[in-house]
């Protein structure tokens, strides 16, 4: 494990983040689609409100604050919702409150001190922590600069020490001192991607895991969730909740003994979409159509006109409907061409292509893909073929490389051949 982690903390990371603004369970739909926008990690957390009244000189506790703490709404949980049956009514469903849409998990998002060793934020984040609410900071001294708290192997103490006025519980033996005014009832939100970033920047003091291939790591998860192409995109909400959020849509190579991907239904796919056409795609179409994308001449992106049909071959309103062409563009997708799906799947690789990584990548390599598309993971692909799946790695599978011990290592002799088939049966 690399000293870095020791002699940094979580106060470093959260220079000049903005102040998180609480995003209550009783806001709608539509205002979550906005806040998802222009949130990290393609998702927000949701709050309850407070029930106590803001009486004067009144100061919420962690504890109280964390149970108000309802869970992480994402992207893909708002397109599942608006796909159910009961929800395709566009005014309905936009004003429907998050509370009947958001997976209730106050576990999530945990609150620490600015103090806090970065190894020990790291750990919590291992064990499925997403968020670190850390106290925003007037004054923030002695934390900023790299290694600036260690000088001869001793922690550095400051000239000022308000530790005990500010409620910060540390022993001078193992945790920096620190000279800090607490700002009451202001916070930001460290996120997983903001740890990456940081991780990205310290590559040196990780040497040599960097750039080390991440099969030799031994960090490709091979328990992900996927979908066969010709099932209904919509059999995709149905699979178990995961980490990352996301689904590969796989269809069999020629001696169907293999699985490829051709794509991906996820919430970093989904992040900054047309909700609407994608929710009304994953209602009606095949995984396949929904992530390769086919022609369409629709004008109109309203639910009152997407209703018009039903999944092939049904009825609406007791009628025979006619299934309209859906585009990949309709959900904020670009294929690089307009040819129809029928005619070669190889024309579709624009931003409906899933970000794919081969088992001999370096550690660096796949951190560096993750933060260029802001994604919240990269599929792995065996080392001489670009679509055989064999795993996934996610945010989850970098923090246990960057924190592995050097003996843990897997051999570099390791093989994935068959794994994906293996993982498939």
């Amino acid at each position: 494990m690399a000293s870095v982690f020791l002699y940094h903390v979580v106060g470093d990371l959260t220079v000049g983040k903005p102040e998180m603004v609480e995003f209550y369970e009783t806001e709608t739909v539509e205002s979550a689609i906005r806040a998802i926008g222009e949130s990290t990690e393609c998702g927000i957390p949701v709050w309850r409100k407070r029930s106590t009244p803001s009486l004067p000189g009144f100061v919420e506790n962690s504890e109280m604050r964390q149970q108000r703490f309802v869970g992480i709404l994402n992207s893909l949980d708002i397109v599942a919702f608006l796909a159910k049956s009961e929800c395709l009514q566009e005014e309905k469903a936009m004003k429907i409150p998050v509370s009947e849409v958001v997976s209730p998990d106050n576990t999530l998002l945990k609150q620490v001190d600015p103090g806090t060793r970065l190894i020990d934020a790291l750990e919590m984040m291992k064990q499925g922590v997403r968020r670190l609410l850390v106290p925003k900071s007037v004054v923030w001294r002695g934390m900023s600069k790299r290694f600036s708290i260690l000088y001869n192997g001793k922690w550095l103490k400051n000239s000022e020490n308000s530790s005990s006025s500010s409620g910060l519980a540390s022993d001078s033996t193992n945790r920096p001192t620190t000279s800090m005014t607490s700002s009451r009832d202001k916070f930001c939100c460290l996120s997983r991607e903001d740890v990456i970033r940081f991780l990205i920047g310290v590559l040196g003091a990780l040497a040599p895991l960097p750039l080390t291939s991440i099969s030799t790591l031994g960090i490709i998860n091979l328990n992900y969730n996927f979908i066969e192409a010709s099932l209904p995109a919509i059999e995709a909400t149905r699979r178990p909740q995961c980490d990352p959020s996301a689904i590969a849509v796989l269809e069999q190579t020629e001696n169907e003994q293999q699985f490829k991907i051709i794509g991906e239904i996820s919430a970093s796919k989904l992040w900054k979409c047309d909700y609407l056409a994608a929710a009304w795609a994953l209602a009606n179409l095949y995984a396949g159509q929904f992530v390769m994308g086919v022609e369409d001449n629709m004008s109109s992106r309203s639910f009152s006109d997407f209703l018009q049909t039903s999944f092939p071959g049904g009825e609406q309103n007791g009628k025979a409907t006619k299934a309209k062409k859906f585009s990949s563009r309709s959900i904020g997708f670009n294929p690089t061409s307009p040819t129809r799906l029928s005619i070669g799947r190889s024309m579709y690789r624009g931003r409906s292509a899933p970000l794919t990584c081969k088992t001999s990548s370096s550690l660096a390599a796949v951190m560096a893909q993750m933060l260029s598309h802001r994604a919240t993971h990269v599929w792995v692909t065996e080392a001489d073929s670009d679509d055989v799946l064999v795993g996934v790695v996610g945010y989850g599978e970098i923090l246990t490389a960057v924190t592995k011990q050097p003996s843990a290592f897997v051999p570099s002799n390791r093989s994935y051949e068959g794994f994906g088939n293996d993982t498939q049966s």
